[in-house]
């Protein structure tokens, strides 16, 4: 395929932030928040523009459920700011109340260590567990919190630092799980979801598209930048397909000379690979 990034010929790019579980201060957030509000902003501007019709629903559905969750972010801050509405959590919102969306929700767990805290999900009904390595690295037991199932132990079973996975197992029955995919393959401008626990916010489910493959300078295999709003707590998040399958996990975020600040993942498959060599 064209389109992949030869090692030989393009330059490697280096990790700008493998922590992103990590906790946000208030300076990076008021940031982070007049972006949004600039990128809101210029999107009701095209939208008066072309005319788009109307949505099938009404407007202050979304208007109250978007505004429930900036009452989360009010609480980070002084009270002396005034928090603007921040996009992605719009998005996570509309995408919400779609049935499949709150299926794969219920999969996706809170990890949580004395220092950290990060996301993961479920791949089986007996609770095996996806998440990074640096969520957990150094833990022999992490807690994970399903949204339904509750707060339970969890056993770290292996590592893969090369590739920045861990496999959990967590003492439940019967828990929601999602597939992974057998194709993992993917195209430029391909639709993706995936849904995390980015800053103070648990089961935040956000959408993007695929941009590339490429190469990083700290690792042997090929990873895929994603255009999505991508923040610290994201780490260890399920990326789908549109048949809801998972084709791999982020892992951090690259400052990119072309496209700018984007996301990263690892294709699923290296799950497999590494689990058997």
């Amino acid at each position: 395929m064209g389109w992949l990034m030869d090692k030989n010929e393009e330059q490697k790019h280096d990790i700008i932030d493998e922590d992103l579980y990590e906790e946000i201060d208030e300076e990076e957030l008021y940031e982070l928040v007049q972006r949004e509000k600039e990128k809101a902003l210029a999107r009701e501007r095209e939208a008066k523009e072309n005319k788009r019709p109307k949505r099938p629903f009404p407007k202050w559905v979304f208007w109250l459920i978007a505004w429930m969750l900036l009452l989360n972010v009010v609480a980070l801050l002084p009270q002396t700011f005034s928090i603007p509405a921040i996009d992605f959590l719009y998005k996570s919102a509309k995408l919400s109340l779609q049935d499949d969306i709150q299926t794969y929700k219920q999969a996706v767990v809170t990890i949580e260590t004395k220092d950290s805290k990060g996301t993961g999900f479920s791949i089986t009904s007996d609770g095996v567990i996806l998440t990074n390595h640096h969520v957990v690295e150094g833990e022999e037991k992490v807690a994970v919190a399903f949204p339904e199932d509750g707060l339970h132990e969890a056993e770290v079973k292996e590592t893969h630092p090369t590739i920045d996975l861990a496999v959990l197992q967590a003492d439940v029955k019967d828990v929601p799980f999602l597939k992974l995919t057998k194709e993992t393959a993917v195209q430029p401008d391909q639709p993706i979801r995936f849904i995390g626990n980015p800053l103070n916010f648990n089961g935040i489910a956000n959408e993007g598209e695929i941009i590339d493959y490429t190469s990083l300078s700290s690792w042997e295999e090929e990873v895929v930048m994603i255009e999505a709003p991508v923040y610290r707590g994201n780490s260890g998040s399920p990326v789908l397909n549109e048949s809801g399958e998972v084709i791999g996990i982020i892992f951090a975020t690259l400052d990119d000379k072309k496209h700018g600040k984007v996301g990263l993942f690892y294709p699923i498959h290296y799950y497999y690979e590494y689990r058997t060599n």
